[in-house]
């Protein structure tokens, strides 16, 4: 087992749970709204863009917290402005990569009133940066004490399926 938070271990494993709870979240909303889309470009069950956005609000909030040392309310708003941007321009690279590779728009936020092109739109962008403030704060202290119990033979396993996964995926789905 590994409990130190700084053990790559420990954040491969918040990858993996974000990446699959990200592509379930997604998936559910599609079904509840009735919307034609797919959660991710991968053949597996996640959504990569969810476990790199997790590793990303947690190196973040480690490094605003323990450097900055402010109080509590200036650091909640200094993080906020500094995530939704992080998470908001991985969104748009995003957008235009898959584009890119799979010569398909995999999300269009055209239709909404502050959307800047079709990957990116203000209301989205501070839907993330609410949801990171709700990770650190809320999710994250119960959550450490299962991704500390995660054998290690699992996050190996894990990152075999990913790789044969990501492999699989440009192999057959990038000549589509």
């Amino acid at each position: 087992m590994h409990t130190k938070t700084g053990d790559i271990m420990y954040y491969l494993n918040y990858f993996f749970i974000f990446s699959i709870f990200g592509h379930l979240l997604e998936t559910t909303m599609y079904k509840i709204f009735n919307w034609n889309l797919e959660s991710g470009f991968l053949y597996g069950y996640w959504t990569p863009v969810y476990g790199l956005g997790a590793i990303l609000i947690l190196f973040l909030s480690n490094y605003i917290f323990k450097k900055l040392k402010l109080n509590k309310f200036l650091e909640i708003i200094i993080f906020l402005i500094i995530i939704v941007l992080i998470l908001t321009f991985i969104e748009y690279a995003g957008g235009i990569l898959l584009e890119v590779t799979f010569d398909r728009v995999f999300w269009d936020y055209s239709d909404h009133k502050y959307h800047f092109g079709k990957y990116v739109a203000l209301d989205i962008s501070l839907i993330w940066g609410i949801c990171s403030i709700v990770l650190i704060y809320l999710v994250k202290p119960w959550m450490d004490k299962i991704v500390n119990k995660i054998p290690k033979w699992i996050t190996y396993l894990l990152c075999i399926l990913f790789i044969i996964d990501i492999i699989c995926t440009y192999a057959f789905k990038s000549k589509i």
